[in-house]
């Protein structure tokens, strides 16, 4: 359970019993404020703020595999980022408050209209909510890792501070681009065709919708509607690393030299351990590793090391358990990758719907144990072609480090043909390695498609369904494209392509006149990174100008 129960006999840790008809901020915050009183309360408390920023992600290898040691996979982060700004929630504290026990946290979501209110345990670090809306299990085990970490690793002196400051609030506005979620039936309510340019002249945080009747009219839990892009991770890390930069534990405001990376192994295992937590399982983790450290190429850490934290938490206190994970074998493989120059990652949405990852790595899980043989063929090719496309981006990336004047040449021809044209491209002995090598990451990919889709009929679920098999032909077809896949699982999410040169606003139109809404999304192989400005206040038109998305 999320809120673990009082110990018994420690009454101190039981907050004040609640009445839903008045207002808990009125107890803490000076009486009869006046204008300029409430002006100067509001000045601090935005002074003190924390604004961090964690993106979003697209596995473009590695599907299923990477579930497993030591396969690996390439994941990508995108300029999509989740934003979490961390405050005080109240300016002022009560003479008596040093002996409480237990301080206040607000939870704020605009764009899903939400406010919840909870009562914290400062011993525990337990959570009581107080109201009735709907509660985000992800960031309330941010909240509870993050706190019970600054308490882990804080001498006695600084958790004096420490509680000081936490007795001030927590105040917790979380932000989503809109680019993880779908937008298609506001642009189409609107008149509006489904082009890059339609989606960006939505405002920056546009309120979300729900899915809330299933195909069969039955109505259902509501459910946002989302791209895939990783948005519980992403959302996840940004409250952590805020929290973490609020509370003293790490400073991310260097982005150079070995403390900034202790700093982010920090933010990654709280990050890590509470998205475990709040799945109830232990995953992958590649979507947590690329929102902290970006772009890379990931093997996954051994399960035991977060897998012992859940056993531990029933018999020892949260700190204690924090403490044990902060100091664990953490033996994941992180090693620096990002696209070669000149390509852009680009996604569509096809707007048939997610899919449920759980659901769809169970069904693979179970197809494996029926049918070893034939699973561990398949296995061993997709490793063979996820390894074959890594080789030819390294290829490329070294190819334009070392030609670049040539590479350039190449890479722009090509963007304008089809691939039946790219060889006519290319005549010296350069150029021709170039474009061998892109046909090589090219047939990688259709024998990723292959297996990916061989081994989703296996099981019986859909990875590649033949929706996604069409629009992924047509893609690869187009002036420019380089490759497609499913990202991740695969099933209906957003596909993604690797284009060339500027050839993205082709592939726009082709997707458009096919019912596929391209995103604004585009590689961006930066991590989590505390920010200058609350992201509402900045006069967005980075969506607009990136609508050339090449």
């Amino acid at each position: 359970m999320l809120c673990r129960p009082n110990r018994e006999g420690d009454s101190s840790d039981h907050p004040p019993p609640i009445d839903r008809h008045k207002s808990y901020n009125s107890d803490y915050i000076l009486p009869s404020p006046t204008a300029s009183t409430l002006a100067r309360v509001h000045n601090n408390l935005e002074e003190m703020a924390v604004i961090a920023s964690a993106p979003g992600k697209v596995l473009i290898t590695g599907g299923y595999l990477i579930l497993e040691r030591p396969n690996a996979g390439l994941v990508l982060s995108t300029n999509a980022q989740f934003h979490a700004i961390v405050k005080p929630l109240y300016d002022e504290l009560r003479p008596d408050s040093w002996a409480w026990s237990w301080t206040d946290l607000k939870l704020t979501s605009p764009q899903m209209g939400r406010e919840t209110m909870y009562k914290m345990s400062l011993k525990h670090f337990a959570l009581q909510c107080t109201s009735s809306e709907t509660r985000n299990p992800f960031v309330e085990y941010a909240v509870q890792y993050a706190v019970a970490a600054a308490y882990a690793t804080f001498d006695n002196n600084k958790k004096d501070l420490l509680q000081k400051l936490l007795l001030q609030g927590i105040d917790i506005t979380i932000l989503g681009d809109n680019d993880f979620y779908s937008y298609r039936n506001e642009i189409e309510a609107r008149g509006l065709p489904l082009t890059p340019e339609s989606l960006a002249s939505l405002p920056p945080f546009t309120s979300i919708t729900f899915n809330t009747e299933e195909s069969n009219g039955q109505i259902s839990k509501p459910e946002v509607a989302k791209t895939g892009l990783g948005s519980s991770a992403a959302m996840t890390t940004a409250v952590v690393a805020a929290l973490l930069n609020y509370l003293g534990v790490v400073d991310l405001s260097s982005y150079s030299g070995a403390q900034h990376q202790e700093n982010l192994d920090v933010v990654h295992i709280i990050a890590q351990t509470a998205h475990c937590m709040a799945q109830g399982k232990v995953g992958s983790g590649f979507d947590v590793s690329s929102a902290v450290y970006g772009s890379h190429r990931y093997v996954r850490f051994s399960p035991q090391v977060i897998s012992s934290a859940q056993n531990a938490i029933r018999v020892m206190p949260l700190e204690e358990v924090v403490a044990d994970v902060l100091k664990g074998k953490w033996d994941h493989e992180r090693t620096k990758f990002s696209l070669p120059p000149l390509m852009n990652l680009l996604l569509g949405e096809p707007g048939t719907g997610g899919s449920s990852t759980p659901s769809m790595v169970g069904a693979v899980k179970n197809w494996q144990k029926s049918d070893p043989q034939k699973s561990l063929d398949t296995w061993k090719g997709l490793s063979e072609a996820n390894t074959k496309l890594e080789a030819q981006f390294k290829l490329l990336s070294n190819l334009a480090e070392e030609y670049w004047e040539i590479y350039r040449s190449v890479i722009y021809s090509c963007s304008m043909y089809q691939s039946e044209k790219w060889t006519e491209q290319a005549s010296e002995t350069i150029s021709q390695e170039i474009v061998k090598a892109l046909f090589g990451a090219r047939d990688a990919m259709l024998n990723i498609r292959s297996h990916m889709k061989f081994m989703g009929m296996a099981a019986g679920i859909p990875i590649e369904p033949d929706s996604q098999t069409e629009l992924l032909d047509v893609t690869m077809n187009t002036c420019g494209v380089l490759l497609a896949g499913v990202p991740g699982a695969g099933g209906f999410d957003a596909v993604f392509a690797i284009t060339l040169g500027d050839s993205g606003n082709s592939l726009a139109k082709t997707w458009s006149s096919h019912n596929v809404l391209a995103l604004l999304v585009r590689e961006d192989p930066r991590g989590v990174s505390v920010e200058n400005s609350d992201p509402r206040t900045n006069q967005i038109t980075s969506g607009i100008s990136s609508v050339k998305i090449a």
